[in-house]
């Protein structure tokens, strides 16, 4: 199977890991929740798959288009 890479779609800070390692997640399923301008926006599963490695930590932040997650497709 297959890497399937999950990016930040905004620079943020991460508020909330929601997955965990070994989750099996649906497509659109919460991975991590950032927080952006008092706003928190979730960071979702851009497809079927299990939770690979989670690559930030709660308190980080994190780019546009950089690599918080990894799943196995």
């Amino acid at each position: 199977m297959a890497d399937i890479k999950v990016q930040s779609e905004i620079t943020g800070k991460v508020w909330a890991i929601e997955a965990s390692i070994g989750d099996a997640l649906d497509e659109e399923d919460t991975i991590i929740v950032l927080e952006s301008m008092k706003m928190e926006i979730p960071v979702v599963a851009p497809s079927g798959g299990t939770l690979k490695e989670i690559l930030v930590k709660e308190g980080d932040a994190v780019a546009e288009g950089q690599d918080v997650a990894i799943m196995e497709g």
